[in-house]
């Protein structure tokens, strides 16, 4: 007797999507090198079946039932299957829901360029419409330090023709990522880089060391060293100064220590009043990082 198919659960998703409907079309990461993550390191990249992955399409009505109208396709990288399985997964996504408003994916800046304008556009009118790119820092020493893989001119190119192929540009930076050794390097590569895309979203995060990480290890051995609270605001303030874009800017993560959510440019000068007040807090108060999270 055949067992029923049981839903695919992707284990991560960005804070953006908690309330989207989570679809599985990969497994893990296919890089698995960034020297900050481990989140995927215990799943084996592997595409899924086109089988596996529309039965769980049908089964999403059930686990999910009709009222969500946004998806977020898992794991790591999904843009990186063929424009012909993306544009299939859309397709039947999209007759079982015919009423979705959004649907999203992390995607590595290399994989856009690897793939053509067409094959892009394609994509994107097929339903996909908005797309997570790690750029973590706009320092060419950082990512190479971290082993993001691009150089942030590629990240700028990736991420200028994905907008040029439709989809929203959501793109992430991590405070305190350069540690000490390079947050001056680190603040101004992101501005440039920011200002260079001028993606429709700016997420940021604050470094949080995880657990066998590279960078916990780092950070053990004494070769890197973690950014204050303070510093990681000030890093913040200066990129926030810096921009000339045009982008929704959220600290939407637990990781964040002044919580933003801010059009630029209009909200500006609100923003940086915000973050001037948490380095004053900090200043006075001698906040560590047990502390941080109550500002």
């Amino acid at each position: 007797m055949t067992s029923p198919h049981t839903f695919d659960f992707p284990p991560y998703r960005p804070p953006s999507e908690a309330q989207s409907m989570l679809l599985r079309v990969t497994h893990g990461c296919p890089w698995n090198k960034c020297a900050f993550c481990s989140m995927y390191k215990k799943y084996p990249f592997a595409r899924k079946p086109m089988a596996e992955i529309k039965a769980d399409i049908d089964l999403m009505p059930t686990v999910y039932g009709s009222g969500a109208n946004h998806v977020f396709l898992g794991d790591s990288n999904s843009l990186l299957l063929s424009a012909d399985d993306l544009v299939e997964i859309l397709t039947h996504l999209y007759s079982v829901f015919p009423n979705l408003k959004r649907v999203t994916s992390y995607a590595r800046a290399k994989t856009v360029l690897k793939k053509s304008a067409a094959d892009l556009k394609r994509i994107c009118e097929a339903g996909l419409t908005r797309l997570h790119i790690g750029l973590e820092s706009g320092s060419d020493k950082v990512l190479q330090l971290i082993h993001k893989g691009p150089t942030a001119d590629e990240i700028i190119e990736g991420s200028l023709k994905s907008k040029a192929a439709g989809f929203q540009c959501s793109i992430y930076v991590l405070l305190g990522i350069g540690g000490m050794e390079y947050t001056m390097d680190h603040r101004q590569g992101t501005i440039r880089v920011l200002n260079a895309i001028d993606p429709h979203f700016i997420r940021v995060r604050t470094l949080t060391p995880i657990p066998k990480s590279d960078i916990a290890r780092w950070i053990a051995e004494g070769s890197f060293t973690q950014v204050s609270p303070l510093v990681s605001i000030e890093e913040e303030r200066d990129i926030v100064a810096g921009l000339n874009v045009n982008s929704r800017f959220l600290n939407d993560h637990a990781s964040n220590i002044v919580p933003l959510d801010a059009q630029l440019p209009a909200d500006k000068e609100q923003m940086l009043v915000a973050l001037d007040r948490g380095i004053e807090y900090c200043k006075k108060n001698e906040v560590g990082y047990a502390d941080y999270r109550y500002l």
